[in-house]
């Protein structure tokens, strides 16, 4: 991948970004507010004196945030619904798209490639004390997996053993020198070829858990839509970890939920969990090298840092349809520290960039652009609230408060609490507390302009591999 161009993604970002701050700066300095303001003192019992500004920001002011915020939603959404409806109506047989909806039907038109069957592949590095509880999930399962292959990529453990303990296939990597996508490639070049157009793959990881219910669903829908390319699941986390562990499930909530919103319609065919036709991985390896990038026949682009997300974007690229539905749910570890929580975001985060860099601006990738601008836009936006309070206390001898933002801000925690709601009173309370959450929010933001500085400046990125405790003291 060019150096070059993934630079000028982070720079991209960062000057996109400065522009709408200095936009809202000037729309702010061009407002009319009052020089001074009065507030009001009321006594509470004759011993506390509260101070209540009860002005209104400007209507205009009012108008102008409320028509931003729709014009902004309106763009995302009919973005979204223009791609998809190009999806549908690409003409059969265009070979940039081939996998949207018309060419796959118009090549299996009154073709039976038999039932749909699952062959399970698990990449697993050193992966001894997790990997009976994954294939456990797996026999839990009520439609079985047709085959369970567990690759062990350069394992120095008992990750083989294991597996053939618990009745799974194992295939050992030779020379691998491309982590997770290295290892699938090598299984998948002797897997695919042997397999039709009805047989799927389901990619997961050596420390998740599925629903039961996830191979059924699964099943049923690729039965049910032949030009159906993939089905992911929505992961959630694993119990424990104290605070730090809320706060990750906390956010896997708010996740779930919004996919649950979209009716499946998916941002990330989730690395640690996703069901694929084989004809769509077939299809990926085909276009690498010319349409997508990477090396041709490989299914995962090996120099990808986030290679789950990466497969989602060249699938969308090739027209192909991918759902999430509320029925496959994957459980999937926790960072346990905040220093792996950092690794981990810092990675996502350049990975993100990387592959915005490798595709460039395209109907499949404007949403992705538009993600990491927000997020950009929403690190100052926080970061400044938390400068202005911090000024305004300092500034001031007397606290103030003023209703019109403290009913936005119950609105706010409202917002908050319904999100998690299905994590129950644990993560309903964390919720409620409000600046908890705004702290971890920051310590996620820092991840973000660490990652952005990163790629601007062309710096190398890293890949680390969490070790888990039983597998340590082994």
């Amino acid at each position: 991948m060019n150096r070059f161009f993934q630079r000028v993604v982070g720079l991209a970002v960062i000057l996109i970004v400065l522009v709408a701050v200095g936009v809202m700066i000037w729309a702010v300095a061009k407002m009319h507010a009052s020089v001074a303001w009065y507030p009001r003192s009321f006594d509470l019992g004759g011993f506390w004196t509260i101070m209540v500004n009860t002005e209104l920001p400007g209507t205009a002011t009012l108008l102008l945030a409320l028509c931003v915020a729709i014009a902004l939603v309106l763009i995302v959404v009919a973005t979204e619904r223009l791609v998809a409806l190009r999806y549908r109506r690409t003409p059969a047989g265009m070979t940039r798209r081939s996998l949207a909806p018309k060419t796959v039907m118009a090549r299996t038109r009154g073709v039976f490639a038999g039932e749909v069957t699952v062959t399970v592949v698990i990449p697993a590095h050193n992966e001894e004390a997790s990997l009976p509880a994954t294939l456990a999930s797996l026999r839990a399962q009520s439609v079985q997996p047709d085959r369970v292959i567990v690759v062990a990529d350069n394992c120095t453990d008992g990750t083989v053993r294991v597996a053939r303990e618990h009745g799974a296939e194992t295939f050992e990597t030779v020379g691998n020198r491309h982590k997770k996508g290295g290892a699938l490639n090598q299984v998948l070049a002797r897997l695919l070829p042997t397999l039709g157009d009805n047989d799927t793959v389901l990619v997961m990881d050596a420390d998740t858990q599925l629903s039961p219910a996830f191979l059924a669903t699964a099943v049923r829908l690729f039965a049910q839509d032949r030009a159906l390319m993939a089905v992911g699941g929505l992961f959630q986390g694993e119990s424990g970890g104290g605070i730090l562990g809320q706060f990750q499930r906390n956010e896997y909530f708010r996740y779930q939920r919004e996919i649950r919103r979209r009716e499946g319609r998916v941002f990330v065919l989730t690395g640690t969990g996703t069901v694929f036709r084989s004809a769509a991985l077939r299809g990926v390896a085909e276009a690498r090298g010319s349409v997508l990038p990477g090396r041709h026949g490989d299914v995962y682009d090996t120099q990808a840092l986030t290679e789950d997300n990466e497969l989602t974007i060249a699938i969308k690229t090739l027209g192909g349809l991918m759902t999430s539905p509320e029925e496959c749910v994957v459980t999937t570890e926790i960072m346990p520290s905040w220093r792996l929580l950092w690794a981990q975001r810092l990675r996502w985060q350049r990975g993100a960039l990387e592959n915005l860099g490798a595709y460039g601006v395209t109907p499949q990738t404007i949403r992705y652009w538009a993600q990491q601008v927000s997020i950009g836009y929403g690190v100052f936006a926080l970061f400044a609230y938390f400068a202005l309070m911090i000024v305004m206390l300092l500034a001031m001898d007397v606290w103030v408060w003023f209703p019109f933002w403290i009913g936005i801000g119950l609105l706010f925690v409202v917002e908050r609490v319904v999100t998690v709601w299905r994590g129950g009173w644990r993560a309903r309370l964390l919720a409620a507390l409000i600046f908890p959450e705004l702290i971890y929010d920051c310590f996620l933001n820092l991840a973000f302009l660490k990652g952005v500085f990163e790629i601007s400046a062309g710096q190398n990125a890293t890949w680390k591999h969490v070790v888990h405790e039983a597998e340590a003291s082994a």
